[in-house]
Formats: C-alpha cells, structure tokens, sequence
C-alpha cells in the first residue's frame, strides 16, 4: 500500500514532463518541497493522530485538528510559492491571472491534504484491525490449547493405584511377572509424561499405549472376563495426537466388565491407506449403562470435544448402545495427514 502510494506521488510529480513548455527549477522546487510537506501530513495522521484520537473516539477533536491541518497546508502551500517564486514563474509562463491561479491552487491543495488525510486514516484503520484480528487469534488460539489441555485425556489415576496393589500381591508369589508389571507401567508413566506434552506423536507410540494397558489389565482380571485385541501387521506410521484412543479403551474397562457375570471387551485397529479406525465393543450391563459416558472428565463427551478441535471434518465418531444384545459400541475413524 506505501509503495503504491509514494509511486502514485512519484508519477504525480513528475507528470508536469508531460507539459509542452519548460517548467523553471523554481516550480520543481516548490513542488519537491509541498511533497515533503503532504509526506509529514500523511504519516503524522497514520502514526499519531488516528491512534490517539479516532481509536480513543475522540472523533470531535481529530475532525478540527484535520481541518486545521488542511488549512496549515494550504497557507503553506502560498507561502512557498513567495519564497521560491513559483508562482510568479507560472503566471509568467502562461500568462494566467493571479486571482485564477491562487483559486485554483487553492482547491488543488485543499482537495489534496484532504485526500492523503483520508488514505492514511483508512490505513490506520486497516493496521489497526490487522493487529485486532492478530490478537484475537492469538487468544482463540491460547483458550483453544488451554481448553485441549484440560481436556486431554489423562489415564485414570485409580488405574495406577489398582495396578500398584496388584503388583504388590505379586511381588511374592510371582517375582517375574510383578517385575514385567513395573516395566510395562514405566513405560505408560513415560508416555503420559512426556509425549502428551507435543501436539503430536507416532501412532505406533499410541497403539503401544492401548497394548500396554490391556496387558496391566489382564492382570487385575478374573477368568470371566474375555479381552479379545486385535490389530493389522505393517501398519503405516503417522503422526497422531497423544492420548486419543486411550479412553475408549479406559472407558471399555471401566463399564464393561462384571466382577460376577461373564463379560467381554473386543478391541480392534485397522488402517486404510490414511484412515485409522477404532472400534472397541464391550458387555453392556444395566447398572452401568447411565454412567457410559462419565468417566471422571475423561469420557466421550469430553474426547469428542478434543476431536472437534483437533481434527474438524477429518473424523468419525459412532456409538451404539444396544440394551437388546446388551453390547456397547463406539467406532472411531480417523484421517491422518
């Protein structure tokens, strides 16, 4: 827009070339000096007066200090045309009255100062609302990572609580397992840790995740409780938000398994080219059904919304809760870039 402007200065300078008479240095003078003049006017409105007076709706006094300013540059404008004597020069060369010259020099100044004044508040404002938007997506931006941050799915920490007991009553009677127990959960503490601190991380890291969980839960489990796990080979790495199909999974365990009647989770993970999809089923019993979709701030509700924000348009989510075959169903597909 500046370059744009000091051309159209440029050519307006220089466009009295274009006359068919030789133009004295006086008038080049005069001419030179009214644009520095008009270049102050310009950039005093851009930088001074309309931040401090139409941003601050002080509109009154930036209208008289405008005025003011078209009329300082019009009495300007007549005083260089004394001290250099261009006007004598022009009048001299072709022959015009000085009452038709000053009139028309007059309103030619006027209109310009007018001009300029109104380019440069209009850039103001554009500045101005540049910045605005900047700042407004910055803070659209910082509330929606601090709202992905609160809802980023945590693994339940009775989880860790459970599994520590657990390991506990192994310790004696099987030393081996407790100590691939610890491994297995230094592993997920690791991943919680670090990895959910990124936007992003391997899909092989977040299925490995889902692995290591069901093999901790296996070991708190009864006979009774069927955990069926199955995933492709070769499966193609993408890059993938932490702690996304966690707690579909988390959700499975919490609500579909019975300490009395027999029970079962399936879990499956497939891949096609880019789409990923998840689709975890589990026994659905009748005490538990009204509580599917709470899940201590980790629920449904709350991943869908970390979804919505991380992959507008770009997944699927569909749940079916079947009280007649008394399964619950979920089907996550993802498309990954």
């Amino acid at each position: 827009m500046h370059f744009y402007i000091v051309a159209g200065f440029v050519l307006f300078t220089l466009f009295p070339l274009t006359w068919p008479v030789d133009l004295p240095y006086e008038f080049w003078i005069k001419q030179i000096l009214m644009r520095l003049i008009w270049a102050g006017l310009f950039y005093l409105n851009l930088l001074f007066l309309t931040p401090r007076l139409l941003y601050k709706n002080k509109a009154l006094l930036f209208i008289c200090i405008s005025l003011g300013m078209v009329m300082a540059s019009v009495y300007i404008n007549s005083f260089l045309d004394d001290v250099t004597g261009s006007r004598a020069a022009f009048i001299k060369i072709f022959d015009q009255n000085p009452v038709e010259y000053n009139s028309h020099d007059f309103y030619w100044t006027m209109m310009t100062a007018l001009v300029l004044l109104g380019i440069s508040t209009i850039l103001a404002f554009y500045k101005k609302l540049k910045i605005d938007q900047s700042v407004f997506e910055a803070i659209e931006r910082d509330k929606v990572n601090t709202e992905l941050s609160l809802l980023k799915a945590q693994i339940n920490p009775h989880f860790f609580f459970n599994i520590l007991h657990t390991i506990y009553g192994l310790a004696d009677t099987n030393s081996a397992a407790s100590k691939d127990a610890i491994y297995t959960l230094s592993h997920m503490m690791r991943y919680v840790i670090y990895e959910t601190k990124n936007d992003l991380t391997d899909l092989e890291k977040e299925i490995k995740l889902i692995e290591d969980y069901i093999k901790l839960m296996r070991l708190r489990l009864s006979e009774n409780v069927q955990i069926i796990y199955e995933k492709p080979a070769g499966m193609t790495n993408y890059e993938v938000a932490p702690m996304l199909f966690l707690p579909f999974v988390e959700n499975a365990f919490k609500h579909g398994i019975s300490s009395v009647n027999p029970s079962y989770i399936y879990i499956d993970i497939s891949q096609t080219g880019n789409k990923v999809k998840l689709e975890v089923k589990n026994s659905l019993f009748k005490e538990k059904a009204q509580h599917l979709e709470d899940s201590n701030g980790i629920g449904i509700a709350n991943t869908k919304r970390r979804l919505d924000l991380l992959y507008p348009d770009r997944y699927t989510l569909e749940v079916f809760n079947d009280t007649k075959t008394e399964d619950y169903t979920i089907i996550l597909t993802l498309v990954l870039k």
